[in-house]
């Protein structure tokens, strides 16, 4: 029969190679958020130590400069609007030169379609699928012209605000010449600073998206590594489930075991045979041992089939030895009656009594010392009918041996009482006679 291996075994035997991929990625944004946070960190820090020291050293310059900075400022505020002012300017005047391109190429390709047309008007039909051309290309031109229309209009509107700024940009260098002279130091200082604090804040701003970035891929692989690990949980119940099955099926094709508290050994009538052997010469019986399978309580409760079978057998026995024995009593007394009365009265005192047999002869018991035995024998059987079995085999041989002997003598003294009883009322029954 095939070995079944359970499902840990087959999970560690065999490892879902998915789960060594996803920890790898783990591992790696784990580290890569980790440097990039100690880069994130140092940028941080080296933008606040660049904005301290520009502060730090504009501030010097407007102590060493005094009030003209104040006075230049118009001029170079006009001068940075003036800037920006000639770079929207730029973007429109390209803007307006690709919609012109644009306009360009779609009216050439409406004025070669019609030309090729006109050329071959003899061998083409115009059908629907020109006319959809030439429509498609004629609202290309539109939308061109149109787009062109409106960026001409954007470059005019940012050159007419661009020629303004650098208007007052020469009027206020003509009236501030000597203080913008003055402060140049100064707002040179301020656009070096202004620089650097930029770029340092563009590499800041690189490396917060960076690490939101590997973050997200952290996600991911931890999110992934769930989904797996609920697949293979899954598979692991249905594995087992699947077991369970397999076991509870064999369970139910294998043999029945006995139950809890159940016999071991089972019953067989044909074990059980009846074999008087006849008595000796010193009026001894012997009665063989009788195998008894159940407890029976006599009286106590209720007996199995065996047990009840067991006592019957036994009862037979031990009447059929006894009638052997009255008949050869019979003669002995029909044969001694000229002996005289005393020798007839000792012989009915014999027989009347209480009598134990065992394998070395007969034991004559008083009616007391019986109705002790047969007490002490049933709260024998009441303690060992009710003894918890350990569940090792050699105390379980052991238990069962003697709660067998136990039955079987109080079985036999119950029956030796019954017949002793018989023999007396024979004995009263003789003596009225006489």
């Amino acid at each position: 029969m095939e070995q079944i291996c359970s499902p840990d075994e087959t999970e560690d035997s065999d490892l879902d190679p998915r789960i060594q991929i996803e920890l790898e990625k783990l591992n790696n944004a784990t580290d890569e958020i980790n440097k990039l946070e100690i880069e994130l960190d140092e940028a941080n820090t080296t933008f606040r130590l660049l904005l301290n020291d520009s502060t730090r050293r504009l501030k010097l310059q407007s102590k060493k400069l005094g009030s003209c900075i104040e006075r230049a400022r118009p001029y170079y505020e006009a001068l940075e609007v003036a800037k920006q002012a000639q770079l929207e300017c730029q973007r429109a005047a390209v803007q307006f030169q690709r919609a012109n391109e644009i306009h360009q190429a779609a009216k050439e390709t409406v004025a070669l379609a019609e030309q090729r047309f006109i050329s071959k008007q003899h061998v083409w039909q115009f059908d629907n699928a020109w006319q959809e051309m030439l429509n498609h290309a004629t609202l290309k031109v539109r939308d061109a012209e149109d787009q062109k229309s409106e960026s001409g209009r954007e470059h005019q509107k940012r050159a007419i605000l661009f020629n303004a700024a650098e208007q007052k940009v020469q009027q206020l260098e003509q009236r501030l010449r000597r203080n913008i002279a003055k402060s140049r130091p100064y707002f040179d200082e301020k656009v070096v600073c202004q620089g650097q604090l930029a770029a340092q804040k563009d590499r800041v701003e690189a490396l917060q998206r960076t690490v939101a970035i590997t973050k997200s891929s952290y996600s991911n692989s931890l999110k992934e590594l769930e989904r797996i690990s609920e697949e293979i949980h899954l598979k692991r119940r249905i594995l087992k489930e699947s077991l369970s099955d397999v076991e509870d099926s064999e369970l139910l094709r294998g043999p029945r075991e006995p139950g809890v508290g159940a016999e071991l050994n089972t019953f067989d009538v044909s074990e059980f045979s009846i074999k008087v052997e006849p008595s000796s010469g010193d009026g001894s019986v012997w009665l063989p041992q009788l195998p008894v399978r159940e407890l029976s309580d006599c009286g106590m409760g209720d007996s199995s089939i065996e047990g009840v079978i067991n006592r019957d057998v036994n009862r037979l026995a031990l009447l059929s030895s006894y009638e052997q024995e009255l008949d050869r009593c019979d003669l002995r007394s029909m044969g001694s009656q000229s002996a005289g009365p005393h020798m007839n009265r000792s012989w009915i005192d014999v027989t009347c009594g209480v009598w134990a047999v065992n394998q070395l002869g007969i034991v004559r018991l008083s009616a007391r010392e019986m109705k002790d035995d047969l007490e002490e024998l049933k709260l024998r059987v009441r303690e060992l009918a009710v003894r918890p079995v350990e569940g090792c085999s050699t105390s379980d041989a052991h238990w069962e041996s003697e709660l067998n002997a136990t039955v079987n003598r109080l079985d036999h003294m119950m029956l030796m009482q019954e017949c002793s009883h018989d023999l007396s009322e024979m004995k009263f029954t003789t003596d009225d006679t006489n």
